[in-house]
């Protein structure tokens, strides 16, 4: 008998460590090759992990709600034939994380470094990791009690430890003393309490609104947000894709939808202003080469997902839709993989879905624009000919470009989503596809 390593495998560039949900194989079961022994949650996005090799379960290494990082082994699954020894799945590259919270733990003071260490209580747990944080940084007891946290019935993940010791070493230093008193870490703040009467139901937030109600607060006090709103007239897309929509169906078997024609639209405008496909990293600008557009996503518990499509500037309408599709479809039945949800350059939503005319949109960080898509409406308006000005029906909709301030101007972003504006009104009624 031989014993193999499932370890953490890794699912994205952004992703370090998951949490564990469920295992779904118990101590002493058989397992096939690709069978999925447990299901983990990201910040983005639920997986399975499957295992690499046929056996039996022979040990599992975390519990569920514990935090893993990616490499680390997970469960032992003993195999057919081999000497014993423990097999390994290829040894994954260390994680090296860059945050202001690593570099200023060289410079961690005694009374830090002798700090006591914190543990959970019946109120509170905390993940291996969280209290490994809390004692290399000498956060006591008190301190870590007092976070908030986002994650799954209020547990304090990584990402909380990190914002509250940035806002801790952001905090304005005492003056010395001659006597000088103990150092207080700041504690944030938190919202007034909502007081509920008998007859209010409480609802609990899921995982996932909790991930993504931190994300939106984090963007905010991140970027600059200011925005930019432009009207389009799609007329000639409306009548095209009404021309064309049943002949696609049938030679392709895929549904001719307006995202993937407002996606190429876009693509082409970030090709020709390459200072929106960028993010900000400290001081330092980081320019992408690849051009991969985030497509918010509802899901049926009433969430965002944004998959990504990946090199979209690369891609000709026929295999934009099929991509749209496919990402659009998974996203519903909870199919995504955590690479599907990784990498993205720029964001669009489409607001209009749900009938708004404008919207103003979150920049999705680390990107420095999103945009969001109105409702196409059927509206009165001029009409410019050589024979003069009249009045005609039309399909309009509203293109509203939020933009981080910090490194994009107005003329950039006015710019950009007026490129975007003149690629869809300077559509070819004559397009084949």
């Amino acid at each position: 008998m031989a014993k193999f390593e499932l370890k953490l495998p890794k699912m994205g560039e952004s992703v370090a460590e998951a949490t564990i949900t469920s295992w779904l194989k118990q101590v002493g079961e058989t397992i096939e090759a690709d069978e999925a022994v447990l299901e983990i949650a990201t910040d983005k996005v639920d997986s399975e992990v499957p295992s690499e090799v046929d056996g039996v379960l022979v040990e599992v290494l975390f519990n569920v709600d514990d935090v893993v990082q990616v490499g680390q082994t997970i469960a032992i699954i003993e195999t057919e034939g081999g000497s014993g020894a423990v097999e390994s799945a290829p040894k994954s590259e260390p994680v090296k994380e860059s945050t202001p919270v690593a570099d200023v733990a060289k410079t961690v003071t005694v009374a830090q470094e002798i700090a006591a260490p914190v543990a959970s209580s019946d109120d509170r747990f905390y993940s291996p990791l969280v209290k490994n944080m809390a004692t290399k940084e000498g956060v006591s007891q008190n301190e870590l009690d007092a976070i908030s946290g986002t994650g799954k019935d209020g547990r304090v993940t990584k990402n909380d430890m990190l914002a509250y010791l940035e806002n801790r070493l952001a905090a304005p230093k005492a003056q010395p003393t001659q006597q000088a008193a103990p150092i207080q870490a700041e504690k944030p703040k938190s919202a007034p309490p909502v007081i509920a009467s008998g007859d209010d139901e409480i609802i609990e937030m899921s995982r996932m609104g909790k991930l993504i109600a931190h994300h939106m607060v984090e963007s905010v006090q991140t970027s600059a947000h200011v925005q930019s709103f432009i009207e389009a007239d799609v007329t000639k897309i409306w009548n095209w894709r009404k021309k064309v929509k049943d002949g696609f169906m049938k030679r392709e078997g895929e549904n001719l939808t307006f995202t993937p024609i407002f996606m190429e639209a876009i693509a082409k405008a970030l090709r020709d202003f390459p200072m929106m496909n960028i993010s900000l990293q400290g001081d330092t600008i980081v320019k992408k080469k690849h051009i991969n557009l985030g497509m918010a996503a509802a899901l049926g518990d009433g969430n965002l997902i944004v998959p990504v499509i990946k090199d979209a500037d690369q891609l000709n309408l026929v295999g934009m839709t099929k991509k749209v599709n496919d990402l659009a479809n998974r996203a519903r039945l909870n199919q995504l993989k955590p690479d599907d949800i990784q990498g993205g350059t720029y964001t669009v939503t489409n607001v209009g879905t749900f009938g708004s005319i404008m919207g103003t949109p979150i920049i999705n960080q680390p990107q420095v624009g999103i945009l969001a898509l109105g409702a196409i409406r059927k509206v009165p308006a001029v009409v410019e000919t050589p024979e003069g000005d009249f009045i005609g029906i039309r399909y309009r909709m509203f293109l509203s470009h939020s933009y981080d301030h910090r490194v994009v101007n107005g003329a950039l972003g006015g710019q950009f989503v007026k490129a975007v504006k003149d690629y869809l009104e300077a559509w070819d009624s004559n397009r084949e596809i």
